[in-house]
């Protein structure tokens, strides 16, 4: 229930405080004064999009703000409470317009998101006026109506999830199908890919090894050149190194004879002598790999082609050839398992299907028989409101399954939905004699607005929602019409927390609360107000609906017998 609502610099209000009780509580005031400002403060505090153009002139930001007692079991306590909050402390929102557009959003003091705001307030108020009447006219809602009337949304949801499961499965069937379709061309393609690969035969750094020789072999003449030279100059050419290094070592050897102190030295000049010979040795064996034909580069240069060609096509570099060597027997692997996955798919399929075709068919059973009854109700409440003679029904309708439809989203020839197989349009006949025809036809502002306020009174037993807000119930009605609809709004206040703005006395009387809201100029600038009024204020608020702005005794008396008998 909404106990407090605070408007601060929205549009042409300064700083308006409402607070709110049970029962039924009207607004009043003249055109123009401000009343559907307040519906929209209203509107933005339960989710609706907020814009830089409704902040006041010469402000940077707005503020509104609500506080909602909050029924403990209830949706929004159960949503307040898996995030965090703390239902039995209430619920506190409020949103921060900024001229910026970084609109924020508080929750109980935490800042929130519009998905939050919106699940936590679903159930807690609607606003039922122009945009009520526009929903009702939009025949989709037809169905959703007649649920939520005939207790169905469980048999509802259980569908819905049916179809959710179903759903994916088809799509994850219809690319199976697809894959089989062209598995042939498929497979072909990743045997040649794999064959292509596993012939290569292509080891772990086989690139880098490559490359190494054939930069060996692109150099082996000068390679040749160097070592021969080198062989040369160690042993094979007069006064070799090894020559020179010879005779060294034999002076040495007569010079330790005589003073042992020469021996390390001679020593040193032998081991010198061994490890050049073994030099020598490793050279000559080197020159002897050395393969200067012009056959062996080629190869090698035709084997590093082929590697650098089958890098590119795969990947780049050789760990991606590898991958996707890996990747393509995987996929092999799965295309020769895709008969047995459609099998198993197929089979899930089938079991969804039986147990959503059976949901559906119950469900619309039970709409049949719920549409009877919702009838019934409808022509009664419309009776009560000056409509006697109307009639009312539910037409159902199915559409047929096409040609390109899934069989597994079918039933009965007819396309399944999330909500079933069926798709309900309201039919009304206003005068007797007249045809039943869909809601849509209704021209009448006043019967529409009756036909919402008897769909509310009638849903009262089943709404979650705590406060409904009436914006332009009047619309198109008077007399005695508007007297039986503010009786109607007087017995559904005994359910619901009412808001009704209103211009008629007729319902205005019937209010446990009645605030007058009124525009005035202060200091240069357009402003609007509310307050409360007493008994004394209300009949003269009571006189002027009824006479207009010059309250004669007349509408005064008439205004107190109205009070009274209320």
């Amino acid at each position: 229930m909404l106990k407090e609502l605070l408007i601060k610099n929205f549009a042409i209000i300064d700083d308006l405080s409402i607070r709110f009780g049970d029962g039924l509580t009207v607004l009043s005031g003249e055109t123009g004064a401000g009343k559907s400002i307040v519906i929209n403060a209203v509107n933005l505090l339960l989710g609706a999009r907020a814009s830089a153009k409704m902040i006041r002139d010469g402000f940077e930001t707005a503020e509104l703000s609500a506080f909602f007692e909050v029924p403990e079991n209830s949706p929004a306590a159960g949503v307040m409470g898996e995030n965090g909050y703390a239902p039995e402390d209430g619920l506190m929102v409020r949103r921060v317009i900024s001229r910026n557009d970084r609109h924020r959003i508080y929750i109980n003091d935490r800042m929130a998101t519009m998905q939050m705001l919106a699940a936590i307030t679903e159930n807690l108020a609607s606003i039922s006026g122009q945009h009520a009447s526009q929903g009702l006219l939009k025949e989709e809602s037809h169905l959703a109506i007649l649920d939520r009337f005939g207790g169905l949304l469980p048999q509802v949801h259980r569908v819905s999830e049916l179809y959710g499961e179903m759903v994916p499965l088809c799509q994850s069937l219809d690319d199976l199908v697809g894959r089989k379709e062209n598995q042939e061309k498929e497979m072909e393609l990743l045997r040649y890919q794999a064959a292509e690969i596993a012939d290569a035969d292509i080891g772990i750094g086989e690139d880098e090894s490559l490359e190494k020789e054939r930069l060996r072999l692109k150099n082996a003449v000068f390679l040749h050149q160097a070592v021969f030279s080198a062989i040369e100059s160690l042993y094979g050419a007069d006064g070799a190194i090894l020559e020179q290094l010879g005779e060294v070592r034999k002076q040495l050897e007569k010079a330790a004879d005589l003073d042992e102190g020469v021996a390390p030295a001679v020593q040193g000049i032998a081991d010198g002598l061994f490890a050049l010979e073994d030099v020598t040795e490793t050279l000559r064996s080197y020159l002897g790999t050395l393969d200067t034909e012009s056959e062996s580069l080629d190869a090698v240069e035709s084997r590093l082609d082929l590697i650098n060609r089958l890098k590119r096509k795969y990947g780049g570099s050789l760990e991606a050839l590898f991958r996707k060597r890996d990747a393509i027997d995987a996929e092999l692997a799965a295309i020769a398992d895709i008969d047995g996955e459609i099998q198993r798919i197929q089979t899930a399929l089938k079991a969804s299907h039986d147990q959503l075709t059976d949901c559906a068919r119950k469900l619309s059973s039970e709409r049949q028989r719920v549409a009877r009854r919702f009838a019934k109700s409808v022509e009664k409440e419309l009776a009560g409101l000056k409509m006697a003679g109307t009639r009312f029904d539910v037409e159902f309708s199915r559409t047929p399954c096409g040609r390109q439809t899934s069989p597994w989203l079918c039933a009965d020839g007819h396309l399944l939905s999330a909500a079933g197989i069926d798709q309900a349009v309201f039919m009304i006949a206003p005068n007797v004699g007249e045809s039943l025809k869909p809601l849509t036809a209704i021209a009448s502002g006043g019967e529409l607005s009756r036909v919402v306020l008897a769909l509310k009174a009638i849903l009262a037993e089943t709404d979650a929602v705590g406060t409904v807000i009436f914006d332009e119930v009047d619309a198109g009605i008077g007399g005695a019409v508007a007297e039986t609809v503010g009786k109607k709004l007087n017995a559904l206040a005994d359910k619901h927390q009412l808001i009704c703005i209103t211009h008629l006395p007729q319902i205005a009387r019937f209010g446990g609360q009645h605030y007058f809201i009124e525009k005035s100029v202060k200091k240069g600038r357009t402003t609007t107000t509310i307050r409360p009024m007493d008994k004394e204020e209300r009949i003269r608020e009571i006189a002027r609906m009824l006479g207009g702005e010059t309250i004669t005794p007349t509408a005064l008396e008439h205004a107190r017998s109205m009070m009274t008998a209320s």
